[in-house]
């Protein structure tokens, strides 16, 4: 392969990635609208649980395609340990999206990307060079303009909404580390396995069986969910994770945009402009990143002391 073949290679699966990412953020926001749905008649655990049901449900045309040979593994501690905190936030974005809302609740959740780069940097050995820091601190801004902190208050839930970024963060970080070794269906279907279990126990203490429409909102909410969480392995194999975690901020319009026509939650100046700021620091991110990795590939075409950086 030639250095502009490898180049252009390397840029098409960047902007897969980041087009995997932007699916995954629509999928995300239309569960967080089924989960407010359901949320007139469930418990945000009982939802959680449901969600994972459904997903699985959704999942088994994975395993029927890949056999269960793909769930043959010697990362089963790490599958456990990253399903156990993604459990955790979980329940804590749940709980968020039906008491607070729904576009604040989405937007506490993009503090994530701050404690994604961090992380990725400490434990991944990821490269994070100032324009990027530069970006994810654009995109960070943006998100505290719409949620307007101390303008209302703090409340609990609104730190129960910030515990759920914090662990999402780790949960984004085991991703990247499993898919060194593991397929992303393989992550999709282990993940689902063990949350069902996982997410059941809670779900015990407030369980109340689900009616009529109920049923559709929490069975939609497993299929998005799912279909969101396909798409955000798929990303994380191809780029970065502190990069690609700050263009899934596109979460946030789509969720206002939602919570307006359905549940007449107003999108505010403060929520337009917050929301274009983040669209620009996600824009530059993902630009700033094809011209990286177009040079990386030179680079190393010329002479490999170059990749020292």
């Amino acid at each position: 392969m030639n250095t502009r073949s490898a180049s252009h290679a390397a840029q098409r699966q960047l902007w897969l990635a980041v087009g995997f990412m932007v699916a995954s953020a629509a999928m995300f926001a239309a569960m967080a609208v089924m989960i407010r749905l359901a949320s007139a008649e469930l418990h945000a655990f009982e939802i959680a649980f449901f969600r994972n049901f459904f997903g699985l449900v959704f999942a088994v045309p994975l395993l029927l395609r890949h056999g269960t040979g793909i769930l043959k593994t010697d990362k089963l501690h790490l599958y456990l340990g990253r399903c156990l905190i993604g459990i955790l936030s979980m329940l804590c974005g749940f709980w968020a999206i039906v008491h607070l809302p729904l576009a604040k609740a989405v937007t506490i959740s993009y503090s994530t990307p701050l404690f994604v780069t961090i992380l990725a940097v400490l434990f991944l050995g990821e490269v994070v060079r100032l324009r990027r820091w530069t970006a994810v601190a654009l995109g960070f801004i943006g998100v505290l303009v719409i949620m307007r902190p101390g303008a209302d208050g703090f409340d609990a839930n609104t730190f129960v909404a910030l515990a759920a970024a914090v662990l999402s963060a780790v949960v984004a970080i085991s991703i990247k580390v499993l898919s060194r070794t593991e397929k992303a269906d393989a992550i999709v279907l282990w993940t689902t396995l063990l949350w069902v279990p996982m997410s059941l126990v809670p779900a015990l203490f407030v369980w109340a069986w689900p009616s009529g429409w109920t049923w559709a909102w929490v069975a939609a909410a497993g299929f998005f969910g799912t279909a969101g969480h396909m798409f955000w392995t798929r990303a994380l194999k191809r780029g970065d994770a502190s990069m690609l975690t700050p263009i899934s901020f596109m979460q946030v319009p789509f969720a206002a945009a939602l919570a307006w026509w359905l549940f007449g939650e107003g999108v505010t100046a403060w929520t337009a402009l917050g929301a274009g700021i983040i669209f620009v620091a996600n824009a530059y991110i993902a630009h700033r990143e094809a011209q990286v990795a177009s040079r990386t590939v030179t680079d190393a075409e010329i002479s490999p002391e170059t990749q020292k950086r």
